[in-house]
């Protein structure tokens, strides 16, 4: 299945909840949550009580994104305010296999996440383990950067290992997914779409019923 999930760190949060009503009106999966905090990556993003209001809001899984040091140390608390997924970078994320057993303990998914330059020979050992793993396209910190073509064989090959395990894992790709490149990772295998600016630029509704009627040719 070919899950859109879009990241409200390109919304305007001054009218948060009326842009995530005209998203969810154009049919999207997920709700894409970027929490930053300026050590793991060069800039701060939203935390716990936006994540708060936003599960007030929506019935739509809530795809939390800790881009964060140490992120063992939030994942009850994430969790206890309504994250559905928790993806952690295995760049930041030490007891990395412990993080994800406690999640599932909790009763929610589990993403792994790696920067563009991290080689996924670091993923291997948690294939069969892990719910999704997360493919950075951009250097993570920013919205609005250019897709990084290089990580397109990044995507394939994953998929090909995945494959090769028999595994249908989640591949989720974040940064810089448009209209011109967004069935390029599709065809590599990614299936879980985080996309900011092309649903939150312009139309939200019919950026957003675009993306899901190309997705379900793909399905």
């Amino acid at each position: 299945m070919i899950i859109l999930s879009p990241s409200i760190l390109a919304s305007d949060f001054t009218i948060l909840g009326e842009q995530m009503r005209q998203a969810e009106a154009g049919g999207n999966d997920y709700f894409h949550f970027d929490v930053m905090d300026g050590m793991f990556v060069p800039n701060i993003s939203f935390g716990i009580p936006v994540l708060i209001s936003v599960r007030k809001f929506t019935h739509k899984t809530l795809d939390v994104h800790l881009m964060v040091e140490a992120p063992e140390r939030y994942i009850d608390k994430f969790i206890d305010a309504g994250a559905d997924i928790i993806t952690v970078h295995q760049e930041a994320c030490k007891p990395l296999r412990d993080t994800v057993d406690h999640i599932h303990e909790r009763g929610k998914r589990a993403g792994i996440a790696i920067k563009p330059g991290t080689d996924i020979d670091v993923l291997d050992e948690y294939f069969g383990l892990a719910d999704m793993f997360l493919i950075m396209t951009v250097e993570p910190g920013f919205g609005g950067q250019k897709y990084m073509d290089v990580c397109t064989g990044k995507i394939r090959n994953l998929r090909e290992r995945l494959a090769g395990k028999g595994l249908d894992t989640d591949i989720q790709v974040d940064g810089g997914i448009t209209r011109e490149n967004v069935e390029t990772v599709l065809s590599a295998g990614a299936n879980v779409i985080v996309m900011g600016s092309s649903i939150f630029k312009g139309n939200i509704t019919d950026n957003t019923k675009y993306f899901s009627e190309l997705f379900k040719k793909y399905d």
